[in-house]
């Protein structure tokens, strides 16, 4: 397959349980951006504070590496917030075959969801400085996060299967 399906989104959108369900389904390795970020970005969402596009930039670049790595393998999912068109061209820079879901939701069912974990590193109270940094992708699929998780998977697999 070779592609890159990133799943992006504001931090509670479901990246990581559909990336999960998604690599289940067509057999590709799924990787969870949050576990790549540094523990001063880890520390500093803790205390509540937003990251700026200078704490994200190292992050973004190992998970550009990451994503072409996997692109000369078999390609991957990564699950990544990708909020800003310039994160998401930087993520995308030398691989040839990349994919983007878009998970979008209401603030009100992402906030519940994010008050609900309990071993996440970011608090509910950064979903706005999120939903503010967020610029919606023109070149993905968007899905709205309403419907189940099934349901989501299998839309995306009929997506890339039309590609």
């Amino acid at each position: 397959m070779n592609t890159v399906i990133y799943i992006m989104g504001v931090a509670g959108s479901g990246k990581t349980t559909i990336g999960k369900l998604l690599s289940d389904a067509i057999g590709l390795p799924f990787f969870d951006a949050d576990d790549f970020h540094s523990s001063a970005n880890t520390k500093k969402m803790q205390a509540g504070l937003p990251l700026t596009d200078e704490d994200r930039q190292p992050w973004i670049e190992r998970l550009n590496e990451l994503g072409i790595k996997q692109s000369k393998l078999n390609g991957a999912i990564i699950g990544c917030s990708a909020l800003k068109k310039k994160y998401r061209e930087q993520l995308e820079g030398g691989i040839t075959k990349c994919s983007w879901i878009f998970l979008q939701g209401d603030y009100d069912i992402i906030y519940e969801r994010m008050k609900k974990r309990s071993h996440h590193f970011m608090p509910a109270q950064l979903l706005q400085s999120q939903l503010e940094s967020l610029e919606i992708p023109a070149a993905a699929l968007t899905i709205d996060i309403g419907n189940e998780p099934a349901e989501i998977v299998n839309n995306i697999v009929q997506y890339l299967k039309g590609k």
